[in-house]
């Protein structure tokens, strides 16, 4: 039971952190591409402008299936 209790404490404390970091104008967490809103974009997960780590990434492989094709 201690345990359960302890554990339920420091749950608590960290949901009331998160709290008081958003209520003192912190951003609040969000997904790298803004999350299920953002469905419907170019990028296969809704990102409307990837980062260039997943854009590198998508032009080479748009050059291996033309490499492919010829």
């Amino acid at each position: 039971m201690n345990t359960f209790l302890i554990t339920l404490g420091v749950i608590g404390l960290v949901i009331a952190a998160m709290a008081i970091g958003v209520m003192f104008g912190r951003k609040p967490i969000a997904g790298s591409c803004g999350g299920l809103g953002a469905v419907g974009g170019d990028c296969e997960f809704g990102c409307k402008k990837p980062c260039a780590k997943r854009e590198a990434r998508m032009k080479a492989t748009a050059e291996a299936a033309t490499d492919t094709r010829q």
